[in-house]
């Protein structure tokens, strides 16, 4: 009986054994591709906040350090990691160089005065301060009008975003819970405008917005998108199929006509998908680049923050612990808006495309 039972065990317990190294390996692989994802990230935040010295160092650590230095006798001198006899270090102030034989002084206990120490002193190691240098955010803040390239881009992303949640709420509605003489080929042909390059069209919408005169405005990066976009539509219309028709119905026997449905029923069902495009036209808006350049290049008073960044970039090219600065701060704001509405976020995207 007991020789039956030793091979089930051994079976088991190398079962358990084979799960136990599959998910460690599975883990061990995401953390490795989120540490390759968040490299840039973590490059940016701690040049950002770093000095020319720090960059151009050849041995300066990875985070922003000083050289420690220790003041004797009125005079700053270079902290080192030096060995005793036992193998331990201490940090030590060189006082006296040599090439054989160095003068040091100890930083915890300079009361036992000068220490000579016997071996080559640019063998040893420089003890390192953190010391980030926050006032490159400050110097970018008022260099670059961070305020007004702000204001700029707020503006224009929100307003953007409501004119996009307004008309593609409207438009997803229509398709989704109305009866129309061709809507599956209407549908179509707003889904196949999706894979029509940007640059057939803007040669043609340059023309009309200069004979509107809307050149030199925010008008052109605002009014196109109270005329829905057709990636939003069919991620709204997706979500709406998804809601019960029986509601609809209930609500039209007490009398609902189609705006109040659309009010009382479709929109506060419809809160995470709702915030899903809120967040994408944000993102892109806040990211566009293209539009900005074609439309306000000669108005510098009403440039977004892509603009600016771009030329503040390119004067301080030289300089990437201001570019860093200058990318950061203009990455913060939406950012936040992501991990704040991240939780809706996700479930606009994991919903939507389900059909009932």
């Amino acid at each position: 009986m007991n020789n039956l039972s030793k091979p089930k065990h051994s079976s088991a317990l190398k079962l358990e054994m084979k799960k136990f190294l599959s998910k460690s390996g599975f883990t061990l692989f995401v953390i490795m591709l989120l540490m390759v994802f968040l490299a840039p990230f973590g490059y940016m935040l701690t040049t950002s906040v770093k000095d020319r010295e720090m960059i151009t160092g050849s041995d300066a650590p990875i985070l922003p350090s000083r050289p420690a230095q220790y003041e004797y006798n009125g005079e700053e001198y270079p902290v080192l990691l030096v060995p005793d006899e036992n193998g331990n270090f201490h940090e030590w102030a060189i006082i006296k160089k040599g090439r054989e034989e160095s003068t040091f002084i100890d930083t915890k206990n300079p009361e036992t005065g000068p220490i000579q120490w016997e071996g080559k002193w640019r063998t040893l190691e420089k003890v390192w301060n953190f010391d980030p240098v926050w006032s490159n955010f400050a110097y970018v803040w008022e260099t670059a009008k961070m305020p007004q390239m702000l204001r700029n881009t707020l503006i224009i992303s929100v307003i953007g975003a409501i004119g996009t949640l307004l008309s593609c709420t409207a438009v997803a509605y229509g398709f989704s819970r109305f009866r129309i003489p061709g809507k599956s080929i209407l549908f179509m042909l707003l889904i196949s405008s999706v894979i029509l390059p940007q640059f057939v069209t803007i040669v043609p919408t340059y023309v009309v917005f200069e004979k509107l005169g809307w050149i030199g405005s925010w008008l052109p990066l605002i009014i196109p998108h109270f005329f829905a976009n057709a990636y939003n539509v069919f991620l709204l219309r997706q979500f709406f199929l998804t809601i019960p028709r029986e509601l609809d119905e209930a609500a039209m026997i007490d009398g609902a006509g189609p705006l109040r449905r659309l009010i009382s029923i479709i929109i506060p069902q419809s809160i995470p998908v709702l915030v899903a495009v809120g967040v994408f036209h944000f993102m892109w808006a806040w990211n566009d680049f293209f539009g900005p350049l074609l439309y306000l290049s000669t108005k510098k008073d009403l440039q977004p923050i892509s603009i600016g960044i771009q030329l503040f970039n390119a004067q301080y090219s030289f300089q990437p612990h201001m570019v860093q600065a200058a990318a950061l701060l203009g990455m913060i704001l939406p950012l936040g808006l992501f991990f704040i509405a991240q939780r809706v976020f996700m479930r606009g995207i994991v919903f939507t495309g389900v059909e009932k």
